[in-house]
């Protein structure tokens, strides 16, 4: 898929229409219940406070049948949005509230004369790594011992919109898990 196109997802779940909108403090007891179960290292409420309270930090949830099923957390910075927390309750995954969250992202890209979607995925984590390619990023960099809980490198992820050729040129390719999943290398 080039950088241009909307997201789409190759899941095979069915899709789960969900409402985004803006996160408010009620949010927080489902939020933080998501957070726990998708991550080893999960940020606290203090995390997300103190995340929330900077003037350029956005929360955004998405709702299905009045419950959260997924979360996102990003930054606005000059030429791009830069995704800080991202999650989906692990019982509505792939089926589809992830691919409607990063469309969402896109779409304020477009309304805010921003070019960029950037993230940090753990080396580790195959799934989401394995998600935001299908959603158009690419990996373009590795940063060294990023996560101060683990000595865990973090791949930078960017999706760019409407520059199909500006990740392609360059030595931009980074061998990581993805590629090595791909090649048949990961056993599943």
């Amino acid at each position: 898929m080039s950088f241009g196109q909307s997201p789409r997802s190759s899941s095979t779940g069915s899709l789960c229409g969900v409402q985004i909108r803006w996160m408010i403090r009620r949010d927080m007891p489902e939020v933080l219940e998501i957070e726990r179960q998708s991550f080893d290292f999960a940020w606290t409420e203090e995390d997300f406070l103190c995340c929330l309270r900077q003037r350029n930090c956005i929360g955004m949830v998405a709702e299905h049948q009045e419950r959260i099923v997924g979360f996102m957390i990003y930054e606005l910075l000059k030429s791009q949005l830069h995704v800080l927390n991202f999650a989906v309750d692990p019982g509505t995954r792939r089926m589809g509230v992830g691919v409607q969250m990063i469309e969402k992202l896109v779409t304020k890209l477009a309304q805010q004369r921003r070019k960029e979607l950037r993230l940090e995925v753990r080396e580790g984590n195959l799934a989401a790594q394995l998600f935001f390619k299908q959603q158009g990023f690419t990996a373009t960099n590795v940063l060294r011992n990023y996560y101060e809980d683990t000595t865990e490198d973090a791949y930078v992820m960017r999706y760019l919109l409407n520059s199909p050729g500006e990740l392609l040129a360059g030595p931009h390719f980074i061998r990581n898990r993805i590629t090595e999943y791909e090649d048949g290398v990961v056993e599943s």
